[in-house]
């Protein structure tokens, strides 16, 4: 089961992001951002397998993240996800830790 938590002020993501629950994790994730108006860290380190909607829900949440005018860091990112966010140009855009 994936999912979105925030433990000590940093968003936790763990399992699978794909286009099987994308959508349902963005949902599960907005009254996260809602909760506080600083840096947001998203540890990605519990993220088992993920596609090109899990990369476009980062973006997602990057641009809410600026949208609020916070912060945000991506910490943990899985390999097969640095790939893809190298092949897909946006290695640059996310802010990557």
């Amino acid at each position: 089961m994936s999912g979105v938590t925030l433990e000590d002020g940093r968003l936790r993501v763990t399992g699978d992001l794909g286009f099987h629950n994308a959508a349902r994790l963005w949902r599960e994730s907005q009254p996260l951002f809602a909760s506080g108006g600083g840096p947001l860290e998203v540890d990605l380190s519990g993220v088992g397998r993920a596609d090109s909607a899990g990369l476009a829900l980062l973006v997602e949440w990057m641009r809410e993240a600026r949208r609020q005018g916070r912060e945000i860091r991506f910490l943990g990112m899985p390999a097969q996800m640095s790939a893809m966010a190298e092949v897909s140009g946006l290695t640059d855009l996310l802010p990557v830790a």
